[in-house]
């Protein structure tokens, strides 16, 4: 009893919850590394196997979220045989997950983008008008990297300002365009035919069209793109990535005034929680506003007696 119970239960994931490709090869690889590891059938596995092998985990280094993420892995995994009847018992359920603190986003300043953008404009061949229509678009929106490589040709139309998104779990959302997205994506889509050359018929459906495996651009190759661009104007190439773009996407609209609710449905997020975590990286621009404007802070003072 192994792989046929893990691939089972990944079907389960792609038919009942609508798990994406990313996901479910996640779990593979969590749930195929624990069989591997273990020395007993998964049916007959008890709590000290679990916690060998979380502790082998974390001396491995691995981050405490990380093997958190494994251990949920497996409790859905032995739910899903109890409900098959192919086990009687959970040997995840007195395990305590591990305690971590979750990682604060790496964001990019309001100027770092700006810079980016700006330089992105500057190239008029066909890969820079793409890349610039996929950097203004990330940015406008806040798109996963995997939801903006693959979204269809058919998703933008010119007298729509905004994007259906049909994101994780198959949920569709509502994205809005700004005047340059859609100016760049106008500009892309002239040059777009570069991209169908020899093409095959699948790659014709994508709006980033690409002669790789997935008949689009990939993520991979959208970050390497990225991260040159970072280097031609002298930014740290390490600060860039497809999900820094996102953080900075949410985290510019929270300073600028934007609720956690809309900025919540604008990233997809389906719990409210995961959404939080940006108002923890602006906790300094909050500080200065009210060391600044607050009628009982020090600062107007001076700035009124200086007046006098």
């Amino acid at each position: 009893m192994a792989r046929s119970e893990i691939e089972a239960f990944l079907e389960m994931l792609i038919a009942e919850r609508g798990a994406t490709q990313n996901t479910v090869a996640a779990y593979r690889q969590d749930l195929f590394d624990f069989a591997d590891f273990l020395k007993v059938p998964l049916d007959k596995v008890s709590p000290p196997e679990v916690n060998a092998y979380l502790m082998a985990l974390s001396q491995q280094g691995m981050a405490s979220a990380t093997v958190s993420r494994r251990l949920s892995a497996l409790r859905q995994f032995y739910q899903f045989l109890i409900s098959e009847g192919w086990v009687t018992t959970d040997p995840t359920t007195s395990i305590d997950t591990p305690r971590h603190q979750r990682p604060l986003p790496k964001i990019l300043s309001e100027e770092d983008i700006t810079r980016l953008l700006v330089y992105a404009a500057t190239q008029t061949d066909p890969e820079g008008l793409r890349l610039y229509a996929m950097l203004e678009t990330l940015y406008a929106t806040g798109l996963r990297v995997s939801e903006l490589v693959s979204l269809p040709f058919t998703v933008y139309h010119l007298d729509r300002p905004f994007l259906l998104i049909k994101g994780k779990g198959g949920k569709e959302r509502l994205v809005p365009l700004s005047e340059p997205a859609r100016s760049s994506l106008d500009a892309y889509l002239h040059v777009r035919g570069f991209f169908l050359q020899r093409a095959k018929p699948d790659e014709k459906k994508w709006l980033f069209p690409s002669h790789s495996k997935e008949g689009h651009i990939t993520r991979q190759r959208f970050g390497q793109l990225l991260k040159a661009l970072a280097l031609a104007i002298n930014l740290d190439p390490i600060k860039i990535s497809p999900h820094v773009i996102r953080h900075a996407f949410a985290t510019h609209l929270l300073r600028h005034g934007a609720d956690l609710l809309t900025i919540q449905k604008l990233l997809g997020h389906a719990d409210l929680s995961t959404t939080q975590i940006y108002t923890h990286v602006v906790t300094d621009h909050l500080r200065d506003l009210v060391y600044h404007h607050h009628p009982l802070s020090p600062y107007p003072k001076i700035q009124s007696l200086q007046k006098e």
